[in-house]
């Protein structure tokens, strides 16, 4: 039997009678929209096309594509043709597009014409790449072979899916760097059902009438299931937005488009929230169920936005390296400020230093066994070892498990940190700086004192408009939760570093200031 994912994907669904049912729809620029079946035959060309430039099968094809109707078309059209689609974030600089691209040794780049004038210094040296296909019009490449993706595509003769065996190489990610240069994790053909059939279907419970709308883009894991494969896996549709999800924007969206499901990050959720209570109007939208990771979504967040909209956030928490949510609330069973508990499908673990089982409530690193894991990072055989560990994979991340057990986010491994010897979770303290009056977003780090003792430091941002007493900020976080964990150092920042999947970036918060 092939196991090639675009069989399950995309033409699975000729023979199920979908090829005039519309899978994809543009939200800007031309407002496009591409069916089941045009995406099939439009992926077979492409495929065709990348034969026709001589590329072989597991070559890898690197994708800078914006979230429009051509990305499915290279996505699947490369896994049609055996080769291995690479999508990237849209948001690097040129430098970091240069490490991925000589790294990954793609000889086939498409690139969204927007995206053009950050790119192009990024290629200018590159020996891997054969060719660079441009959507929209072509641009000089100083001697590379650059063409327009309709040229590319022109004349070519669609192929055959390649059969392929579910345990084979399928694409790969590059991890968001929260900690430091993308990894790139490489992801079989079984990963993308598995979590259809997972979190998709067992959690979010998607069917053939919802309409997704995702604010979180498909270059990265999270985006590519809400966006892809969970609404290819039962024939929905999915509106695309190639833009900035602005509050405006996504407002604009989801009155207009009316989608069933609508993906976001905690970030996102938190500028909605103070809109539209800003705003004093009852949202407009047809939202039956929202869902949320990237960050853990803060408590205040999450219940202030199922208050306005009466759609619930499905939160859960997943990773480039497990394709996506695999610990997760459940509609109808949430628990705001959790991640709820194990997907089916999968199994999670707490441990200690010593990879014991920690006792419940106790804090531990979170462990994870299930069917998406990945087969490896590319190029970092050690880094591969101390995270994929046999059956299990080491997600970075500190949980404690509640009495019923669900589990609570804590931080990042190298996030946590003892004030007083008690470890201290940032996550809890940023909690409880959010739910003070006038603070949109908050980060806490640790840093030491003038008696070089490690006390938290939050950085805030906020709401527009407002004024804040850090005094009286601190006392807020003493009687939230406890006399210790207050933050001794209050900054206000227009913005916190984040990565493009809405990530804090801690570490780049850590620069040490001189002591209170």
């Amino acid at each position: 039997m092939n196991e090639n994912a675009a069989v399950y994907f995309v033409d699975r669904h000729l023979d199920e009678g979908r090829a005039a049912k519309t899978a994809f729809r543009e939200a800007d620029g031309a407002q496009r929209s591409l069916t089941y079946g045009a995406l099939a035959e439009q992926a077979a060309r492409f495929g065709g096309a990348l034969e026709r430039h001589g590329v072989r099968r597991e070559e890898r094809v690197a994708m800078i594509v914006r979230d429009q109707i051509e990305f499915p078309v290279v996505f699947w059209g490369a896994l049609k043709a055996g080769a291995i689609p690479v999508p990237l974030n849209t948001l690097l600089s040129a430098s970091v597009y240069e490490t991925i691209l000589n790294d990954s040794r793609a000889s086939i780049l498409v690139v969204s014409e927007q995206l053009w004038d950050t790119v192009k210094p990024a290629i200018d040296g590159n020996r891997f790449l054969r060719a660079v296909v441009v959507i929209g019009e072509a641009r000089d490449c100083d001697g590379k072979e650059c063409v327009s993706f309709d040229a590319f595509m022109d004349g070519a003769h669609p192929v055959e899916t390649v059969d392929a065996h579910g345990d084979e190489l399928a694409f790969w990610l590059y991890s968001s760097g929260s900690t430091g240069v993308p990894k790139g994790v490489r992801h079989v053909h079984s990963s993308l059902k598995a979590t259809s059939d997972t979190f998709g279907a067992q959690v979010l419970g998607i069917c053939e009438d919802d309409t997704v709308f995702s604010a979180a883009k498909l270059f990265f894991a999270y985006g590519l299931g809400n966006g892809m494969s969970f609404p290819m896996s039962v024939g929905a549709t999915t509106i695309l937005f190639g833009g900035r999800p602005t509050p405006d924007a996504v407002f604009d969206i989801l009155a207009r488009e009316k989608p069933t499901i609508f993906c976001g990050v905690p970030t996102l959720y938190a500028a909605l929230v103070a809109a539209q209570e800003k705003a004093g109007t009852a949202p407009v939208h047809c939202v039956r169920l929202c869902t949320s990771a990237g960050e853990a979504l803060p408590r205040d967040i999450g219940e202030r936005w199922e208050k306005l909209w009466a759609a619930e956030i499905v939160d859960g928490v997943g990773s480039t390296e497990m394709l996506h949510i695999f610990l997760s609330n459940r509609p109808g069973d949430i628990a705001y400020g959790t991640s709820g508990i194990a997907v089916p499908g999968y199994e999670v673990r707490l441990v200690d230093e010593h990879d014991e089982d920690v006792a419940e409530g106790d804090v531990g690193e979170l462990l994870v066994r299930g069917p998406s894991s990945a087969e490896g990072y590319w190029n970092r055989r050690s880094k591969s070892m101390s995270t994929f560990q046999g059956h299990w994979t080491r997600t970075g991340d500190k949980y404690e498990r509640t009495k019923d057990g669900r589990f609570v986010y804590c931080g990042r491994t190298d996030d946590m940190f003892k004030v007083s010897g008690i470890w201290v979770s940032p996550f809890e303290v940023e909690q409880a700086l959010v739910e003070y009056p006038g603070i949109l977003e908050a980060a806490v780090v640790a840093r030491a004192d003038d008696k070089d003792l490690i006390k938290p430091a939050a950085f805030i941002v906020l709401k527009e408009g407002a004024e804040i007493d850090t005094d009286a900020l601190k006392e807020h976080v003493k009687a939230k939760i406890g006399m210790w964990k207050y933050p001794r150092w209050v900054s206000v920042v227009d913005e916190l570093p984040k990565t493009a999947t809405g990530k804090i970036q801690r570490f780049k918060l850590r620069t040490p200031e001189p002591a209170e």
